[in-house]
């Protein structure tokens, strides 16, 4: 097996885990608990850490072996879901205990975040990386749409069997994990300190405007939330037909990445430009939006719906390419922490600007004003940021140092 498809075992095995335990603890403590403020403390018990340890995180995959801060971030979860399994073959009706694990499952993911794709420039040469990161998101999506299934179904069945089934799945991520080539960070950062990823993007203009582009379009463009009303009030299909629309984005991004991975979306050595790209498909994902708010026909609105997991798929891609490749490796996992963090922000935020623009404008001048101010933002953007609309050639990724290990193999092409 090659490195990168141990690392796509990795990263598809942590993601499957992490949407299946998102569903079986949802369930489990409503059930116990019946109150819907459970469910919030849930989304709390894994944001707070995510929030309050990034920085902290980052620092760690500069400065250790992210290989071991992979590892034991996978072993803590494997724990946590052998203690969930537990606790449910036993009967515990006290949800005490299952949100302290949550909140371990946290700040170990916290860790993990920054480290795990820190490590992909390594494993592939620059030629093949938009296609290994595209790889990677698209299998990222694949599980966030086949986890939740998956985790109902084992549900189902039996509960100590599905936290059995997932601490086992951790344990071979583990296992992948520590067949991967040695990391290349056991030097000091070039830049100290817990802020230095914030003081690097805040003088890299190409990194700033590529972070705040996302931040704000996520910020404006969060239609998703706004599903709920659609499908009842809107549109009138009902539980089955919102099913229907929350997969149509997870299916666009899918489709795309799979061809993302097989093509190169910047061309060879980057000649049709990443930047007027990215542009283009953060400016398609804000038209898409528009077209859904407008919508009160439902094929039209699935349409709408995959292809804006399309151009978000698109512009992931481009972003997470460019991130990591114009960063040097002393510093990847503190960018990969500050870029993260934003992400997570900008996703629980924009679900809270649709909401309350809803509330007082109502559904769809909500969705309609996401969409537009994607646009603006673009608009803005272009003009801010002259870095990124000419941003044509293809950086090279930084050199490999020269003290790594032995053992440590030097980076393949890709095979899927």
């Amino acid at each position: 097996m090659t490195p990168f498809r141990r690392y796509l075992t990795i990263s598809s095995a942590d993601e499957l885990c992490s949407q299946i335990l998102n569903v079986a603890i949802a369930w489990h403590l409503y059930a116990a608990t019946h109150n819907p403020m459970s469910l919030a403390y849930v989304g709390l018990a894994q944001f707070f850490p995510n929030v309050a340890l990034s920085l902290m995180a980052g620092q760690a995959s500069d400065r250790f072996d992210r290989r071991k801060i992979t590892g034991v971030s996978l072993l803590l979860q494997a724990f946590c879901a052998a203690a969930l399994c537990g606790l449910s073959a036993a009967g515990t009706q006290s949800v005490t205990p299952v949100y302290l694990i949550l909140l371990v499952i946290g700040i170990a993911r916290a860790f993990s975040a920054p480290a795990l794709p820190s490590m992909l420039p390594q494993l592939v040469n620059a030629n093949e990386f938009p296609r290994a990161v595209a790889a990677a998101f698209s299998a990222h999506q694949m599980c966030s749409i086949v986890g939740p299934a998956l985790g109902g179904l084992l549900y189902v069945f039996s509960a100590p069997g599905l936290f059995a089934f997932v601490a086992a799945l951790y344990c071979v991520a583990l296992v992948e994990t520590r067949r991967l080539p040695v990391s290349g960070q056991a030097c000091k950062p070039q830049d100290k300190g817990i802020l230095a990823g914030v003081r690097y993007v805040r003088r890299n203009r190409l990194l700033l405007a590529l972070t705040s582009l996302d931040l704000f379009a996520v910020l404006l463009g969060g239609v998703t939330a706004l599903l709920p009303i659609y499908a009842k009030d809107i549109l009138g299909v009902g539980p089955a037909g919102l099913g229907c629309l929350r997969c149509a984005p997870g299916i666009g991004a899918a489709v795309v990445g799979l061809v993302l991975a097989n093509r190169n979306i910047v061309g060879r050595e980057g000649e049709r430009g990443a930047g007027k790209w990215m542009l283009a498909s953060v400016a398609g994902f804000g038209f898409a939006t528009v077209v859904f708010a407008l919508s009160s026909n439902l094929w039209l609105s699935l349409i709408a719906l995959v292809s804006l997991g399309g151009f978000d798929m698109v512009s992931m891609v481009i972003r997470g390419t460019l991130l990591q490749i114009s960063t040097p490796d002393a510093m990847r996992g503190r960018v990969n922490a500050l870029n993260g963090m934003f992400i997570s922000a900008s996703s629980e935020l924009g679900q809270f600007e649709s909401g309350v623009t809803a509330a007082l404008f109502g559904a769809v001048p909500a969705g309609l004003l996401g969409g537009v101010g994607t646009l603006a933002i673009v608009a803005l953007w272009t003009w801010i940021f002259p870095e990124l609309h000419s941003c044509r050639s293809q950086p090279k990724l930084a050199p490999e140092p020269n003290h790594l290990e032995p053992n440590h193999q030097k980076p393949a092409a890709m095979s899927l």
